[in-house]
């Protein structure tokens, strides 16, 4: 496997099922962690959930930055308190959209990792805006048809609050990730 191919963790873990398993159930139960870390902003708190979600698909590749978001998904729909707050997916339906985003950008921002974007600060940044695209417009898309909210309404409400937070988040994984991969070389 070529290092355009391979992942962060594809250097530093052995592929097997056991392997997969485990860093999809790691990158799930970190998502799940990072959900719960609030960092005051206004107007809303910003939380690690959408920092973890694009790191786990940066480190882990597509299929398994996919997984790993379907299972924190499941873990929520089975009532465990995964998501921000502490909540099962009952008490966070308005934000589904966004959940399933994740899914989604993981599966994207883990296709550009596996073809090198996770090694330059620049790249690493690209990537991350397009998960937070992703991500922003399920989200969005979810409170226009699933809520009834106007365009307008759904980026005042659920995109504009959060540009600040993930730019300083695509900043930190923009420092973090080329680093990493300086460290495994």
């Amino acid at each position: 496997m070529s290092i355009a191919q391979a992942t962060l963790v594809d250097r530093i873990v052995p592929r097997s099922l056991v392997s997969d398993v485990a860093l999809v159930f790691g990158g799930a139960v970190l998502t799940a962690l990072a959900a719960q870390v609030q960092i005051p902003m206004y107007p809303v708190p910003m939380t690690l959930q959408t920092f973890a979600v694009l790191l786990v698909a940066a480190t882990l590749g597509a299929a398994r930055g996919a997984a790993s978001m379907g299972v924190y998904l499941a873990m929520g729909a089975a009532g465990l308190p995964v998501f921000a707050g502490a909540k099962a997916l009952t008490a966070v339906l308005p934000t589904a959209g966004y959940l399933v985003g994740f899914v989604a950008a993981g599966f994207v921002v883990g296709a550009l990792a596996a073809r090198g974007f996770t090694t330059t600060p620049i790249r690493v940044a690209a990537s991350f805006a397009l998960g937070s695209v992703i991500i922003y417009a399920l989200g969005a898309g979810w409170l226009i048809v699933g809520l009834g909210l106007s365009f307008p309404a759904a980026l005042t409400a659920g995109v504009i609050p959060f540009l600040i937070g993930d730019a300083l988040k695509a900043v930190a994984a923009a420092t973090l990730l080329p680093i990493a991969w300086k460290l495994v070389r």
